[in-house]
């Protein structure tokens, strides 16, 4: 039984939702008159021409409508309405340098002003409402204007992370038949100072017919090679356009942005994300789980490549007028205390991170955090993984100082926003618990035959009873796909691909993905179960866990497992994970193969590539495919040494 974490009462005092009772209320509200409930969330962005219909949707056919017929800008919710509200003055965004004398604040109305430059610089390049506009940029400030200067206009920006190949970019750019491609010089992140945007971005054009401009943004004044009759440079495009742009009056149902995910096969998916009903479902999230307050300075460490960028960096905190920082560089550079310098450089309140990021911080010792004060904090989040208890309680003493209440949320790139999270001054939470669902959102636990799993202290298949705002429309172009992936295993409910289970008090637990459920002599086992037991281990900095062919189990399971730094691999810190293993979820789910590794083969968003740890567990050392998305490519050779 996992301990119960009771919120700080000073903080519920002051929170949107102060106790399990009002959750309650709420909730059962949310689900009754579902319509009526956002219908009233919906008034906190600015229409300019109020919806005909709130909902209309259709699991068996994958419709799906929120706010039909309503009109709006995403862009001006974000910036016009708080500077006609009178805080154009308001800092909107804080761009933090990789290098940490390199800093920048925009108001809202600085903000406004870069936002229209460039939106009048698309307009006068032929862009139109409904053309796609690739960005393929690292975390500097031109990215978000780029961003809101797309949603201006009515175009439909494709961010593509700065981290991805040639190849993955060029197959992107492709899929969507983008028009104009938004890149950079070089970039720099960490040690690498001198990464090759401008060249990545020219090998991908080899082959993109759609791309009729390049424009680049002088990030380094690195010499990089400049088409004439194709590639303009950003500063001047903006050099001779207006500073005022008007917002394309947009349909709720207008598409805002494609994003695709990278799937571990098979070809990534663009994932379509409409304007009202994700503008509406992104700025209530944001201020409710994050109980973000008028002045709070608010820092998501994600990347605006990924949807946790979109939706809590750029579209949620700015339309809730909230102070928002980007940032550019990695947790680890100049030194392991980098984040908890920002923090205290810029007085965060609410900081969001991924489990990742945490045990590699952890692992380095307290050391880092000990000379920082950390006392703006007052909220921490979690995101793109369940985090283990042993990270948890790190978050919680080392840098919350036991005050502040953590939200472990659970949300995809298909959902828009987070969808199972703690209130944070509700609920008492349980470390590497999603807790309960947020308000309009009806989880369900299917078995393998898409039978609803009832009651409590149950393991499932997770999936959605209903539609809520934020929900993807369509998978760009693929709309028979869509209906395949997400609707069609289980008819009448969206399928998450993740399995989970309810424990006896109602809390959610997310298992992992599906195909990352291991079944060992019949149990089935979740990796994420595993890795969490094998983290409670002494001395143990990280895990990761794969099945392997076993001629008696069916499957067997293969541990990765890194170390703290000092701490060596030996034999009896073996046998201190199984037992731990043995001991958490039973002897069933003990590691048959453990090896232990500097590091794990991770994305620079901080996922772990498991299909390379799969091939190396069952040998296929021939056939890792692409490592390009690789943080560091070389973890692969030194994995394979390893053996």
């Amino acid at each position: 039984m996992s301990k119960m974490i009771k919120p700080n009462k000073l903080f519920s005092k002051n929170s949107y939702i102060n106790s399990v009772e009002q959750y309650q209320n709420e909730y059962d509200k949310s689900l009754e008159n579902s319509s009526d409930f956002w219908a009233e969330k919906a008034k906190r962005i600015e229409w300019f021409q109020k919806w005909e219909n709130v909902q209309s949707f259709d699991f068996f056919k994958g419709e799906i409508e929120w706010f039909k017929k309503g009109k709006l800008n995403a862009s001006y919710n974000c910036i016009d309405r708080h500077i006609k509200n009178g805080f154009g003055n308001q800092t909107a965004i804080i761009w933090e340098g990789n290098d940490p004398n390199q800093s920048r604040k925009f108001t809202y109305n600085e903000l406004l002003k870069e936002v229209c430059l460039f939106g009048n610089a698309l307009r006068d390049l032929g862009v139109k409402k409904g053309d796609r506009v690739c960005l393929y940029m690292q975390m500097i400030p031109e990215l978000a204007f780029a961003v809101l200067a797309c949603a201006r206009i009515g175009a439909i920006h494709s961010v593509v992370f700065g981290a991805f190949s040639s190849d993955s970019l060029r197959d992107r750019i492709n899929d969507s038949t983008c028009k104009i491609l938004v890149t950079q010089d070089t970039g720099v992140r960490g040690t690498k100072q001198n990464i090759p945007m401008k060249e990545n971005a020219d090998k991908a054009l080899i082959d993109t017919p759609s791309i009729e401009q390049v424009i680049v943004v002088k990030r380094t004044g690195e010499l990089v090679d400049m088409d004439q009759k194709r590639d303009l440079w950003w500063h001047e495009a903006i050099s001779n356009v207006k500073n005022k742009c008007e917002p394309e009056i947009m349909d709720s149902e207008d598409p805002l942005f494609i994003l695709y995910t990278s799937g571990s096969t098979g070809k990534p998916k663009g994932v379509l994300h409409t304007t009202g009903g994700y503008l509406t479902y992104a700025s209530y999230t944001h201020e409710i789980i994050f109980d973000y307050k008028p002045g709070d300075i608010y820092w998501c460490t994600a990347d605006l490549g990924w949807i946790t960028g979109h939706s809590y960096i750029v579209y949620g905190p700015l339309s809730n007028r909230a102070t928002t920082i980007m940032f550019e560089g990695v947790p680890n550079f100049p030194d392991f205390g980098r984040f908890w310098d920002i923090v205290d450089k810029h007085k965060v309140n609410q900081f969001y991170t991924a489990p990742t990021a945490l045990r590699a911080l952890m692992k380095e010792g307290n050391q880092w955090v000990e000379s920082k004060g950390l006392s703006s904090l007052k909220l921490l989040g979690t995101v793109g993984e369940p985090i283990k208890e042993p990270e948890w309680n790190w978050y919680n003493e080392i840098i919350g100082k036991g005050k502040c209440p953590i939200v472990d949320t659970w949300w995809q790139t298909e959902t828009g926003g987070i969808l199972i999270s703690p209130m944070p001054g509700a609920f008492p939470t349980k470390p590497g618990s999603a807790t309960f669902p947020f308000f309009g959102i009806q989880p369900v636990l299917l078995d393998d035959d898409g039978s609803e799993i009832n009651g409590n202290d149950v393991s499932g298949l997770l999936a959605i009873k209903s539609s809520w705002p934020g929900q993807m429309r369509t998978i760009y172009g693929d709309q028979k796909r869509f209906i395949q992936v997400y609707f069609s295993q289980f008819p009448g409910y969206y399928f998450t691909g993740d399995g989970a289970k309810r424990d006896k008090d109602g809390y959610y637990w997310i298992t992992g993905r599906v195909d990352d459920v291991l079944n060992v002599s019949g149990h089935r086992i979740g990796t994420a179960e595993v890795e969490g037991a094998i983290g409670k281990t002494s001395g143990v900095a990280e895990a990761a866990v794969v099945g392997f062919d076993h001629e008696i189990k069916g499957q067997a399971i293969y541990a990765f497992v890194t170390l703290m730094t000092g701490i060596q691999a030996e034999d009896k810190i073996k046998g201190d994970i199984i037992e731990c293993v043995k001991k958490e979820i039973g002897p069933h789910a003990k590691p048959d193969q453990i090896q232990f590794t500097p590091a794990l083969p991770k994305t620079r968003s901080g996922k772990i590539m498991r299909r390379i740890l799969r091939n190396i567990a069952k040998k296929d050392i021939d056939n890792m495919g692409d490592i390009s998305t690789l943080a560091d490519p070389s973890v692969v050779k030194s994995l394979i040494d390893g053996r």
